[in-house]
């Protein structure tokens, strides 16, 4: 009998249900923005909202589809603590909400510096509480009555799994995600997750995103309207989940550019190693759905572009996504003078110490200046030339990323995501790099895929590898336009960071 894979797909902005037939097509999808919501004076992920949302949705999309699996992605640096009881102990606090300073200081000041817990550990410091040890060193702190409740500290995506059945599970692809929790070098929980207290409130060690954790509750049957025998897998971190089609169809070497609200550059690689260079800068080590280490650096790209596209598309009247001039994009680069400088979260990028904002000339405008209407940058003006501007900024981060997880001449670069579609951004990838060819991909909602062969692949009983010929990944080669001085220009940009 066909039968239908659901995916719940947890991003940080968009919640997602997307359906894949027996043969990995997708077929149908909904989605919905489901903000954070405000809990005292913190951001808090609406949880129960989000759940319900799920609930109601598969309840429709079950009398359509033969929902046989559910398989569940989500984004990083998030977790539920539960009480005895299975409730909520503590809400689920968000990884964007900014804390004082000396709370990093003394969270490096118990659990060991920055560059120790690196090596040990495979993470590089993310702010505001991106590092999911240190949001739960926060979360101990300003919730210590209600967290003293805490049974047991569930990761995101395993914490709907484990609504859906009651199953108690870590996977190694959140946990291995930038979290501080796990030694990377005796694979086993961290000092730094001993030194919280944490060993008793989670499993005796992570499984693999693939595990069946069982069947769905007596509950979400009732409320779903699905078979009560539909199968439930662990779950997995998305931008884990994303690289999955390309590591079954047997790479050999290859960097991923993920692009989305962040963008995740990740070069699976054998050796566990940082280079003294790399040690305190913004380069971690990934666990795959496949237990291999995937190097991995990060910043906010997606969120950037937004940014000021909202406030140059307002500035010109104008929703259009300008095509890739080449004459604009050289102009920008030979003049040489106008920079946008990373980021919009200050202290998340691949230069965590940048205040974001915008140099024209000797001019340094900051972001909240612009965003206020007080000082706007001369050049916005041009839109065309501005975005090229925005564009350079995004490509000369990539570079650094790329440079931190090793790229070699000949390793093919792949851009998914958001970013595929961005014809400036991508040729000047290109540009950069003309020894390793760029490809856009034709993969629709990469982390939803990736968990949907997941879920396939439990149910059937199968290798991840065993679905390799259903998976068809279609590239699209990025042709090189031998722009000139961009390292020039990267080096002026460089020079800019403030």
């Amino acid at each position: 009998m066909n039968y239908a894979i659901a995916v719940l797909d947890i991003g940080k902005t968009n919640k997602k249900i997307v359906i894949y037939d027996d043969q990995l097509n997708q077929i149908d999808s909904v989605y919905k923005s489901i903000p954070t919501i405000r809990y005292e004076d913190l951001d808090v992920e609406d949880a129960e909202g989000i759940e319900t949302w799920f609930y109601e949705n598969l309840k429709t999309l079950g009398t359509k589809y033969n929902i046989r699996s559910l398989s569940i992605s989500a984004h990083g640096a998030t977790c539920a603590c539960v009480d005895a009881e299975g409730k909520l102990s503590v809400p689920v606090v968000a990884y964007t909400n900014e804390v004082p300073e000396t709370l990093h200081d003394e969270f490096y000041n118990e659990m060991g510096s920055v560059e120790e817990l690196q090596q040990e550990t495979g993470t590089a410091q993310v702010k505001p509480l991106i590092n999911l040890a240190k949001l739960l060193y926060f979360i101990k702190k300003r919730f210590p009555s209600e967290y003293e409740k805490t049974d047991k500290v569930l990761m995101y995506a395993q914490y709907f799994a484990w609504r859906l059945t009651g199953q108690f599970a870590a996977d190694y692809t959140y946990t291995g995600c930038h979290s501080y929790l796990w030694d990377f070098k005796d694979w086993r929980w961290s000092g730094v997750a001993e030194k919280l207290g944490l060993l008793d409130k989670l499993p005796a060690e992570p499984g693999n995103p693939g595990d069946v954790l069982g069947t769905i509750s007596p509950e979400v049957a009732d409320r779903t309207g699905l078979n009560p025998e539909t199968q439930v897998t662990a779950g997995l971190h998305d931008s884990n989940s994303s690289l999955i089609p390309y590591l079954i169809k047997g790479e050999e070497d290859f960097i991923l550019n993920s692009t989305g609200t962040w963008c995740v550059v990740m070069h699976p690689v054998k050796d566990y190693a940082f280079t003294e260079q790399e040690l305190g800068k913004t380069v971690f080590y990934n666990i795959s759905a496949r237990q291999e280490l995937v190097k991995t650096a990060i910043f906010m790209g997606g969120l950037e572009f937004e940014t000021y596209m909202t406030l140059l598309q307002s500035l010109n009247k104008t929703d259009a996504y300008p095509d890739f001039n080449r004459d604009i994009v050289q102009k920008a680069i030979e003049k040489g003078t106008d920079f946008i400088v990373p980021g919009v979260v200050r202290g998340a990028g691949q230069f965590p110490d940048s205040r974001p904002g915008v140099w024209e000339g000797e001019t340094f405008y900051s972001l909240e200046d612009i965003q206020s209407g007080a000082k706007v940058p001369g050049f916005f003006s041009d839109f065309v030339y501005a975005h090229a501007v925005l564009n350079l900024s995004l490509a000369m981060q990539t570079a650094v990323a790329l440079e931190r997880v090793s790229i070699s001449d000949g390793s093919p670069i792949y851009i998914e995501g958001g970013f595929r579609n961005n014809d400036v951004y991508k040729r000047i990838i290109a540009d950069m790099y003309p020894a390793s060819p760029v490809y856009t991909t034709s993969i629709k909602e990469a982390s939803s895929y990736g968990a949907a062969i997941s879920g396939k692949a439990a149910l059937e009983g199968l290798n991840l590898e065993d679905l390799a010929d259903l998976v068809k990944i279609e590239m699209n080669g990025v042709e090189l336009e031998k722009l000139i001085k961009l390292d020039d220009y990267r080096i002026s940009f460089t020079e800019k960071l403030v």
